[in-house]
């Protein structure tokens, strides 16, 4: 049996760390830029979920549908809240009893949370995809799956996608979580910790890879379309080689936008893989597409903004460089990011200027911030959970 390893995004800099031999190869946070705050964004609600995901890497992510945001810790807690005033609707606890006093096993919640209609469904550490009731939280249905569940589930013509750490991707019958197809994504002995969830159009699922491609695979039978790789191995280092797709694929008026660590970004047509154009940039994080731009936040946590149509860069901003920024994400007409020490940092989008920036929460920022109706939501590691509006 293969021995696969995997490297957190997170200690990959002290892993560098680690082999510097002078002063000039250290690798530092940038200090807090000082901002003129233009605004200050307003808290709705924040609530405390659980233990969140602690010093795990995780993106463990809330999402929400009509008046409902759902929320969860790594545990296994899941919380139904009102959006409006944070009320629970309900909450249960998916960790396993152990049967003996009030012990139970922690449910290693991982991939999600999403939202389809009448379920909730979240993939877990231990290879398992859960489905809930979205009215009331009751486990509808439990699959195993073929490896970690680490990607976020997604819905598509009445199947749960899901990426496990294996690298195979599966599709889950929605009603009752049956296996229907499984495809083999092939997966090198070292990546980094982290699955590309796919993204669905024209009927076909287009996820990254562990090997530094992208695959089209047909949604209604499970068969691969084409594939492109975007990034290449060029380095005899263990952290050189490391060339995943662990972000969600961007489709946009069929063009396939995607980026890989220590790789490139690239625009692909959409029905033959081709690539259009692409540049020499690396990340994990999730890129968005807004007009005719892009915004990305690169591996060296450089903010960036580039033309949509050949990729040329409009505008990048330097002054959080390893600050360990979460993906961006717009909302009310700004690009919106998290650090590490737990700060909100918004930017104008059209020059990449601060035009505002505050604390949220001192356990830090992970995952991405979610816009949930007209408001921003922000989970931190310890849990607790922000709503704000501008």
């Amino acid at each position: 049996m293969q021995l696969r390893k995997t490297l957190l995004v997170g200690l990959v800099t002290s892993i560098l760390l680690a082999g510097c031999s002078s002063e000039q190869d250290t690798v530092t946070m940038s200090p807090l830029p000082q901002v003129e705050n233009q605004f200050n964004p307003r808290v709705v609600w924040d609530k405390s979920v659980g233990d969140g995901v602690g010093r795990y890497y995780s993106h463990l992510t809330p999402t929400w549908q009509g008046s409902v945001v759902y929320v969860a810790d790594r545990n296994g807690i899941v919380k139904a809240l009102n959006i409006d005033s944070g009320k629970e609707i309900w909450s249960v606890n998916l960790a396993e009893k152990a049967g003996f006093l009030s012990s139970r096993i922690p449910a290693l919640l991982s991939g999600g949370l999403t939202v389809s209609g009448d379920y909730l469904y979240v993939g877990t550490e231990r290879a398992k995809v859960i489905a809930l009731n979205a009215a009331d939280g009751q486990v509808a249905w439990e699959s195993e799956v073929a490896g970690e569940a680490l990607s976020r589930p997604v819905v598509s013509d009445g199947l749960v996608l899901i990426h496990t750490s294996n690298g195979m991707l599966q599709a889950l019958n929605e009603s009752d979580g049956k296996i229907q197809w499984s495809v083999n994504m092939d997966t090198p002995s070292l990546s980094l910790r982290g699955e590309s969830a796919p993204a669905v159009a024209y009927g076909a699922a287009i996820v990254g890879g562990d090997n530094g491609r992208i695959s089209a695979v047909l949604i209604s039978q499970g068969q691969l379309i084409w594939q492109q790789r975007i990034s290449q191995v060029t380095s005899s280092t263990e952290i050189g080689r490391l060339n995943d797709v662990d972000m969600t694929p961007v489709i946009s008026e069929g063009v396939i936008y995607a980026v890989a660590y220590n790789g490139n970004l690239v625009a692909l047509d959409m029905r033959s893989g081709q690539i259009l154009w692409k540049r020499d940039l690396g990340s994990v994080n999730e890129i968005v597409v807004s007009g005719d731009k892009l915004y990305m936040v690169d591996q060296n946590d450089r903010v960036m903004s580039l033309r949509q149509s050949d990729g040329v860069t409009l505008w990048t901003q330097t002054k959080l460089q390893h600050r360990n920024l979460t993906a961006p994400e717009m909302y009310n007409g700004y690009l919106v990011v998290g650090d590490s020490d737990g700060y909100l940092h918004w930017l104008n989008m059209d020059d990449g200027k601060f035009v505002a920036q505050h604390k949220v929460d001192s356990s830090g920022l992970m995952s991405r911030p979610v816009v949930a109706s007209d408001k921003l939501m922000v989970q931190a590691k310890n849990g607790s959970v922000y709503l704000f509006t501008r």
